[in-house]
């Protein structure tokens, strides 16, 4: 038994690394089998000495957020002990600088796993890529924060975001106010992107003149969406028929990207999804790029990550 201490560059640093009510120190005890305890800037690592080693090269692999101060989340330390499992330093490494953007604030927005990673490069290389995985995965809002950043760069002429409105239990027809009303709740997730990216005054200018459209997948029927980044989410609440609708609007000098999650289907029993079809029917077509994230990728709560873990059991 021994233990290590690593001095830490400053108490943002430490504040960074130890997380909310140390939830940080709680899970890198829990990857290694290590005590970990934070004392002021010193951080001390104690077991055995594969516990303390292994300890070490996970604090120093997350050594790029901390010692800037940034925020550590559980998702980062999953990551990096992923890495350090699979030799994939050198791919954390890239991970870590790859700045997908910064929000109007200033904060970095990054992807936090491979295959979230893996996904946003399939969206910089394919004109269609579907994107299927639980809530909380990042699906929606890496799309839209890199569909804003083509549009900002002048790459698209419009952005165009759309769901099929189909929820539990609840029409449209029974909400309050005109159509925009009754669809700005079921299209919040887009929103709450957006927002992200640009300054809230200038998101009703934009949607005036027709840069970003929000609107049911109804009203895609009969368009050629040219020169457009297109977002589908919630795509498992697509016939095939509107499924096979929408992908042939695509048009040219246009990208799309097609999220959902196969296990929350809304659509009646005896409905088939349409995005569980063209999982099938596409899956080996060139140019078309399918992406599959678990609950491993979850960047919400810690609590989300085990809720889908518990359920995916139950459904086994």
């Amino acid at each position: 038994m021994g233990t290590l201490v690593i001095n830490l560059p400053s108490s943002e640093s430490a504040i960074a690394l130890a997380g909310q009510r140390e939830e940080n120190l709680k899970q890198l005890a829990q990857q290694t089998g290590a005590t970990v305890v934070l004392r002021g800037q010193e951080l001390l690592i104690s077991g055995t000495d594969n516990q303390v080693a292994l300890g070490e090269r996970l604090v120093r692999s997350l050594e790029p957020y901390w010692s800037i101060g940034k925020p550590i989340t559980g998702v980062d330390i999953l990551t990096a002990r992923h890495a350090l499992d699979t030799q994939r330093q050198e791919d954390l490494q890239d991970l870590q600088r790859d700045v997908l953007a910064r929000t109007r604030r200033g904060e970095e927005i990054r992807a936090k796993t491979f295959r979230q990673r893996q996904y946003i490069q399939a969206i910089r290389k394919h004109d269609l890529t579907f994107c299927i995985g639980p809530a909380g995965t990042g699906k929606t809002f890496l799309a839209a924060i890199i569909a804003v950043q083509a549009l900002l760069s002048n790459e698209y002429e419009r952005l165009i975001l759309t769901r099929p409105a189909v929820e539990a239990g609840e029409k449209l027809g029974f909400l309050p106010g005109d159509l925009q009303q009754k669809v700005n709740p079921y299209l919040r997730p887009l929103y709450d992107a957006l927002h992200e990216m640009l300054d809230p005054e200038k998101i009703p200018n934009l949607m005036e003149r027709g840069v970003i459209e929000v609107a049911p997948l109804a009203y895609m029927r009969g368009r050629t969406l040219n020169n457009a980044f297109v977002i589908l989410d919630e795509a498992q609440n697509t016939t095939p028929a509107q499924m096979k609708m929408v992908l042939t609007r695509l048009g040219f000098r246009s990208r799309m990207v097609v999220t959902g999650d196969i296990t929350q289907t809304d659509l009646p029993m005896n409905q088939q999804s349409g995005l569980a079809i063209a999982q099938k029917i596409l899956q080996n077509v060139d140019g078309i790029a399918f992406c599959q994230l678990s609950k491993a990728d979850v960047v919400r709560n810690p609590l989300v990550q085990r809720i889908v873990a518990a359920y995916e059991q139950y459904e086994t």
